[in-house]
């Protein structure tokens, strides 16, 4: 008989500070500047660094006494046991949190001001080759799957056509309503990251995918779901995963491509074919030209190409 794995200890219900933090998470979710994924990883990095700072100072939850020296033992600890992406999340919370409460009046100054961190690798995304892509997005061949109806299958197609044709971010697909999506000129109307709206084209072979789907799917209101799990509600980004997991074994793929990758394969393949860099940027919804910039390291072979090709001295 198998033994069952323990349960780890559930954390208490409250902690130092958590009035303060609740406040600054609730504004900002029904404002809509930040998403309910962004508040859930603030709301985990402000109850760690709270707990650490109840742990080794004694300190019980007024935020006026944290000091600049707070965050840097934190840094430093900190770095001993987690990832550099990871200190720079929880840093990026806690400095989101006491700006807040400066502007609010909570705090007469944030003691995060000039706090250094290490810099961050620049590291190339891992993308699917055009090749790649084609094949994940061929149409499955034999019979329908044990758990599998010919509206999964349209519904899956679908979503991979929206994540590579749009380079849209899983949750934005998901997100999607059928009022979103113009089938007559293929543009979506995209909710991003800190509720920026936009509107991209997301390809005429995301449009015949659609298409596809709501035949078989049959007529909804406006503001339903354009995508709906097998259970009739929304398609959800666990769901989108695993599909692709699924899809990525039975096309031979590597398997630790995610929906994501399907996103960075989108912006390098508009950019090798020759695709402005504003314009990706546009279609990803980046706020920064630089975040586009890395995918411009990926087309280095097509830019000499085109050098040797228009350049006099080519």
């Amino acid at each position: 008989m198998r033994r069952r794995r323990a349960e780890p200890d559930s954390p208490p219900a409250s902690w130092p500070g958590q009035p303060a933090v609740a406040d600054f998470l609730g504004r900002n979710l029904a404002a809509r500047r930040l998403s309910p994924r962004t508040c859930l990883t603030y709301g985990r990095s402000l109850k760690g660094f709270a707990r650490w700072l109840a742990r080794g100072t004694g300190w019980e939850g007024d935020w006026s006494t944290v000091t600049a020296r707070n965050l840097r033992d934190f840094v430093i600890e900190r770095q001993k046991t987690h990832a550099r992406t990871s200190v720079h999340n929880q840093v990026s919370a806690v400095r989101a949190f006491l700006a807040d409460l400066r502007e609010r009046g909570g705090i007469q100054a944030t003691p995060a001001a000039g706090l250094s961190l290490p810099k961050l690798p620049r590291s190339l995304p891992k993308i699917l080759t055009e090749a790649q892509a084609d094949a994940l997005l061929a149409e499955p061949e034999g019979k329908l799957g044990a758990r599998e109806t010919a509206l999964t299958r349209a519904c899956d197609r679908a979503v991979l056509e929206l994540l590579y044709g749009g380079g849209l971010r899983v949750s934005e697909v998901c997100g999607l309503t059928l009022g979103d999506l113009d089938l007559g000129t293929g543009l979506a109307r995209v909710l991003g990251k800190g509720s920026k709206e936009r509107v991209v084209p997301v390809g005429d072979a995301a449009v015949v995918a659609v298409r596809a789907y709501l035949a078989l799917r049959g007529a909804a209101a406006r503001t339903e779901p354009l995508l709906l799990a097998r259970r009739r509600g929304g398609l959800q980004p666990r769901a989108v995963q695993l599909m692709l997991k699924a899809r990525l074994r039975a096309a031979g793929l590597p398997m630790d491509l995610t929906p994501h990758k399907l996103r960075h394969a989108c912006a390098t393949h508009l950019l090798s074919n020759g695709a402005d860099l504003r314009h990706v940027q546009e279609q990803l919804g980046h706020a920064s030209l630089s975040t586009t910039q890395i995918y411009t390291h990926l087309t280095v072979a097509k830019l000499r190409e085109v050098h040797r090709r228009a350049h006099p001295r080519g």
